[in-house]
């Protein structure tokens, strides 16, 4: 039934911005006006009603009447699911003695003022006048549950009044139009209504979503839900309106036993109102996704902190420590066992040393296949009995099948554990593992130990340059270690090639370049043969390649089994774990708080890395633990073919020494050396030296992309 109130509601127009809708939804001059009215009624006492068990009776009245008219089952013959769970309604029925009193005045009310064409506005005002002592989420609840008798006697009514003489009885007495023989000249009529009703039962709920966000987390003070609260009286005031309105369309079919359809007023009251109605749903869907945001957050500092304490804390064993990492539950079990496939508990870390392989899913074949074999050489040794669970950290945003598929093929090349999924893995933890174990792109290898200390946030570095020498892999053994190392070709080459370590328990000359040069590696290699069988040389070269160049040094390899040059090594793992072992002894040393100035080995391994860095060839000769030499490649090769200058020297004190020398007077004041520093966990440096003139080196930054 139209209203004639001044405050009417008007159709919204379409095509209009939905920001613009909602600013308009909640800030006309009229609304404000009106809400003054509205406001001026709300005196709540602080009583606090549960209306979650009255809404679901709500629900179950109202959900059942839209899906008979929605199928047109009028005549009830059909089941309907029902929608919820029946045993938990009646044992939360004895809060409903309190209230049924409360609706049944209301149910009077809106039976009353809806039959005689009242004023919709006024009918509103005074049942908020009724309800002035609760809360504004009770306030619709009550109101609702009287319409829901109401709607639900006179549905019961008209439809069993086809096959129960007393309902026929009733249904002739009201003049009831019989549903089950005009349902079709009804059913706009019902679907408009329907509409509307499906509307205010979604704003309804989230007037009660607002009234049970966790006020541990978001006070009513709080500009999210502040904000927001400011909105739920006028959806409150719009809700009840609504009702008013259907219970007024309910009340049009009494007495209309022989006239079917309604007024065009009536429909387009209806309709404005459910888009109205809806407007107010999304807004409120919106304010309550800021207020969940705001949850989250606060939640997510919260379990961070937790963390952050949980590492400070003595622990009797570490499984505090690993449940809080990966999973808090133990059901599905989070684990993926190696060798199997199959799931398992956290139980199986409990008291073991841990190491936590942490990357994205760019976790190269190379890095699986070196950590494969260090993992099973750990196996092997009593002494080095530790567990290994890998760690991915995956963008949930973009995490899609593509990204399951990755993740899956690289799971199924570890014999180690792993996470069953990646968002398992709470947010806070990701956020842990970056800011506090600086977690960037590349892998981290995090040390526990069986009572969950933290032995290393990122033990890779040492993993990679003494394997499981450095179990347990503490700083203080990280320190030993160095203690006892001086720079040699071993040291280059541990764990990577027993052949160049037989060359040099031989006491032979070893000659290490690389680059990618052909031209000059050809040359190179054919005149450093030459030298040393002129002189009777006991000589080998090894070509080591280039550092981040996979596809370029396939085909490199591919080069020296068709031309000889020289020994090579005919994959790429060897070369990849020689230039990452360099890498991680500079880092090493960075972590410890090494110069470059003050120490041997730090200085040698940078003028490696600044020789890959550089376009040209590069290369070291050695003999035994202790004799070296090294120039880049234009001067080495100028070196070797000016042997003659320097040969008396080379007979007098030594291959070696003599090339040094000779090398030296080679150097020239003019160079230009870069050193390629990849980002790491272990930090950049805020100022390096160059290692062949000692003078600072300037810094820029390179963002890369290979794609070979």
């Amino acid at each position: 039934m139209a209203s004639n109130h001044p405050h009417q509601v008007a159709t919204i127009p379409p095509g209009k911005m939905q920001q613009r809708r909602q600013r308009r939804m909640f800030s006309t001059s009229d609304d404000t006006a009106m809400m003054k009215q509205v406001q001026a009624t709300h005196a709540p006492d602080g009583r606090e009603v549960d209306v979650k068990p009255v809404l679901r009776i709500i629900e179950e009245i109202l959900i059942n009447v839209i899906a008979r008219t929605v199928d047109g089952d009028v005549d009830g013959k059909r089941e309907h699911a029902d929608s919820m769970e029946k045993a938990a309604i009646f044992a939360e029925l004895d809060m409903l003695d309190t209230l049924s009193f409360v609706i049944y005045k209301i149910s009077c009310e809106l039976s009353y003022r809806c039959q005689g064409g009242g004023d919709a506005h006024t009918t509103t005002m005074g049942i908020l006048n009724m309800l002035s002592s609760y809360s504004w989420h009770a306030k619709v609840v009550l109101i609702l549950s009287a319409f829901a008798v109401n709607f639900g006697e006179f549905w019961l009514v008209a439809q069993l009044g086809a096959t129960n003489t007393l309902a026929k009885s009733v249904a002739l007495l009201k003049q009831l139009p019989d549903l089950v023989e005009n349902y079709a000249n009804l059913k706009q009529q019902f679907d408009t209504l329907i509409k509307l009703v499906k509307a205010i039962l979604d704003v309804t709920r989230c007037i009660i979503e607002f009234k049970e966000l966790p006020s541990e987390y978001i006070s009513e003070d709080t500009p999210p839900i502040s904000v927001a609260s400011a909105h739920i009286p006028v959806a409150a005031y719009w809700t009840i309106r609504s009702i008013v309105a259907c219970s007024s369309q309910i009340a049009s079919l009494v007495g209309s036993r022989n006239e079917y359809g309604s007024t065009s007023s009536e429909e387009w009251e209806l309709s404005s109102l459910a888009h109205k109605m809806s407007s107010i749903y999304e807004h409120l869907r919106n304010q309550l996704a800021i207020c969940y945001q705001y949850i989250d957050d606060k939640r997510h500092i919260e379990a961070f902190q937790n963390l952050v304490r949980l590492f400070e804390t003595a622990h009797v064993d570490n499984m505090k420590i690993i449940r809080a990492l990966i999973y808090a539950k133990d059901d599905p079990p989070p684990l993926i066992d190696g060798p199997t496939k199959t799931r398992v508990s956290l139980e199986v870390l409990r008291r073991k040393h841990v190491l936590l392989l942490i990357s994205d899913l760019d976790l190269s074949q190379e890095e699986i296949i070196i950590l494969d074999n260090l993992y099973k050489d750990a196996r092997a040794r009593v002494e080095t009995q530790y567990e290994m669970v890998w760690i991915p950290v995956v963008d949930r945003a973009t995490w899609n099948d593509l990204a399951r598929q990755k993740f899956e093929h690289l799971q199924a090349l570890m014999p180690w554990y792993s996470v069953r999924d990646p968002l398992i893995i709470e947010s806070y933890v990701i956020r842990y593992i970056r800011e506090v174990w600086n977690f960037i792109k590349r892998a981290i290898l995090v040390a526990l130990d069986p009572n969950g200390r933290l032995c290393s946030p990122n033990a890779l570095h040492m993993y990679w340059i003494w394997g499981n020498l450095a179990f347990p892999f503490t700083r203080e053994k990280e320190e030993s270690l160095w203690k006892s190392e001086v720079w040699s070709l071993e040291l280059l080459v541990d764990g990577i090639d027993p052949t160049v370590l037989e060359w040099i328990a031989e006491s032979k000359y070893i000659c290490l370049y690389g680059g990618e040069d052909l031209e000059w590696i050809q040359t190179f290699t054919s005149t450093t043969m030459s030298v040393a069988r002129a002189n009777n040389l006991s000589l080998e070269m090894v070509y080591v390649g280039k550092n981040n160049a996979k596809e370029r040094m396939l085909r490199m390899i591919n080069t020296f089994a068709t031309r000889k040059f020289s020994y090579f090594w005919p994959n790429v793992t060897s070369i990849w774990f020689f230039w990452t072992r360099l890498e991680s002894m500079l880092y090493s040393k960075l972590q410890h708080g090494k110069k470059v100035e003050d120490d041997q080995i730090m200085s040698e391994v940078m003028s490696v890395l600044s020789f890959d860095g550089s376009d040209q060839g590069w290369t070291i000769f050695c003999r035994g633990a202790h004799e070296m030499a090294k120039a880049k490649g234009e001067t080495a090769l100028k070196c070797l073919k000016e042997f003659e200058n320097w040969k008396e020297s080379a007979t007098r004190d030594g291959f070696i020494p003599a090339m040094n020398e000779y090398l030296k007077q080679l150097q020239s004041p003019h160079h230009c050396n870069r050193l390629i520093l990849p980002g790491t966990a272990g930090g950049i440096p805020e100022q390096v030296v160059c290692a062949e003139c000692g003078r600072p080196m300037e810094r820029y930054f390179m963002y890369r992309c290979c794609v070979e």
